[in-house]
This record gives structure tokens, C-alpha cells and sequence, in this order.
């Protein structure tokens, strides 16, 4: 298989599945892809170029230890590196986008207090205006707010400075209503009865101690091991809006239960 430095890392694993582990070898940033949830979530979006900037490596590492499961580079190592450093990488809407256009917003520092950013998100993307661009600084992908705004209609490109410094772009041509995921109307009304339907067939997490993304993918993880007639209770400190969309998506029906500032509940089941 032909590969260059925009191939996805997805791309590898189904081409040769052993390349899982010589890509974790160059790398203990890489070691989150033997959870199968974050490998779906992550691998169909990064690069190889990406990923050398997370893992602190280069594309170069990358093809040298992929030779050996039947890859190739698809150019020279001199235009390889050309290619690194040009701007065509950029989308154009980036390319194009006048410094004043771009609204930053940097979320590090309330993901670091434990709070959820995704209010000030909304009103941030709620106020752009035509042939704005907003910018969210934060130290992974923002993969949750990707699928969101995704179905929005937005376009995105994502830019790792640094292991631990990660900036995405965000571009609609047309301005946008306030994002808001859907939640059954009556989310409470009948918790004690669907409580009682599942009590022998339980399945209960805590995720309240977990940092960001983690709440999100440890439940999806869950999910995916989850019985289909069995339900999954979950304890969490906010309601997560992110995941709410992502379990339409997937064809499951929940109820939350918010019993004060910090602590809610989360019942989750199939359709």
C-alpha cells in the first residue's frame, strides 16, 4: 500500500491490522489506540503528519516502521517534506480568512477547573458573523465538538502544535442558530419505572473523576459491550450534552436525572 503523510491512520490499520502495534511502539502517546472506542472516534481523522506532531515523532519514523507490514511511501522523502510545510495542507477557508476574522477561544483553563466549556462554546458560535472563523485552543481533539458542529454544516481543520496544544478551526459560509442537542421530553417523568424494568439487568459506571474526553468514551466503550437488553446507569457530574447527540447516532434512547449541582444520572438503553 501507497501511503504519504496525509494518510490516515485508519487507513493503516485496515490495510494491515499488526501496524496497531508498530505505531504504538514509536510512541506512548499512541497507546490510546488499543481502546477500540477512541481508535473509532480518532483514527478516521488523523493523519500521519497529525500524528507525528502528537507523538512527538515524524512521518518518517512512521513509513520506517510500517516497511515491514507492506507499506511504501508514495514520494520522496525531498518532496514529502515539502509537502509538510505547504500551505495547500490548510483548507482554503483558512487560507483565506483574514486575522480579524478569527474568533479564539481558549478552553484549557476551564477543562482544568473541571467545568464544561460547551456554554460559551454555544454562545461563542451562536455570535459569529459572515466569513468568521472560530479557533478553539485546547490540549486534544475536540472530537465530540467535531461530530456536533459537523452536523451543523461546519467545516473544520484540525492543527497540533505540540503534544498538549491542539487548535481547531471551525467555518460555516452562513451564520448559525445556537447548538443544541436533542433530549427526550420527558426525561424524568418515568425514571423509577424504567429503573424498575432494568434493576436485574444493571450495568453501572462512574465517570465523574474521569478527565475530558474520557466520560464520553468510556460510556461509548460501555455501549458497545452493552447486552441489548440490558440497560447502563451512569454516574456523572454534568449532563453531557456531546454524547446526547452521539446516542441519537447510534440508536439508543436515555433518561437523565439531575439530582443537584455535580451529581446527575444517566439511563441508557436501546431504542
Amino acid at each position: 500500500m501507497l501511503i504519504n503523510s496525509q494518510t490516515k491512520i485508519s487507513a493503516l490499520l485496515k490495510y494491515h491490522p499488526d501496524a496497531l502495534e508498530a505505531i504504538v511502539a514509536l510512541s506512548p502517546d499512541f497507546k490510546k489506540l488499543r481502546n477500540p472506542v477512541l481508535r473509532k472516534l480518532m483514527a478516521g481523522r488523523t493523519s500521519i503528519a497529525m500524528a507525528s506532531k502528537i507523538g512527538g515523532c515524524t512521518p518518517f519514523d512512521f513509513f520506517e516502521k510500517l516497511q515491514p507490514y507492506g507499506f511504501e511511501m508514495e514520494i520522496s522523502k525531498k518532496v514529502e517534506e515539502e509537502i509538510l510545510t505547504d500551505q495547500k495542507l490548510t483548507p482554503p477557508f483558512l487560507q483565506n480568512a483574514k486575522a480579524e476574522n478569527i474568533v479564539s477561544l481558549d478552553v484549557r483553563s476551564i477543562l482544568a477547573s473541571g467545568n464544561d466549556p460547551l456554554k460559551l462554546i454555544q454562545q461563542t458560535v451562536k455570535g459569529l458573523q459572515q466569513d468568521q472563523v472560530l479557533k478553539i485552543i485546547n490540549t486534544f481533539e475536540p472530537t465530540p465538538l467535531i461530530q456536533l458542529l459537523k452536523k451543523q454544516g461546519f467545516q473544520w481543520h484540525v492543527d497540533v502544535v505540540e503534544k498538549d496544544l491542539v487548535e481547531t478551526y471551525f467555518y460555516k459560509k452562513t451564520a448559525t442558530p445556537n447548538i443544541q442537542a436533542e433530549s427526550p421530553a420527558n426525561e424524568i417523568n418515568n425514571w423509577d419505572q424504567l429503573l424498575k424494568r432494568y434493576e436485574e439487568k444493571l450495568q453501572a459506571i462512574d465517570v465523574r473523576n474521569l478527565e475530558m474526553p474520557l466520560p464520553m468514551t468510556t460510556i461509548l466503550e460501555a455501549l458497545e459491550k452493552l447486552p441489548v437488553e440490558n440497560a447502563l446507569y451512569v454516574h456523572h457530574k454534568r449532563v453531557p450534552v456531546f454524547l446526547l447527540a452521539e446516542l441519537k447516532d447510534r440508536q439508543f434512547d436515555y433518561r437523565i436525572k439531575e439530582v443537584s449541582d455535580g451529581d446527575v444520572f444517566l439511563l441508557i438503553f436501546k431504542s
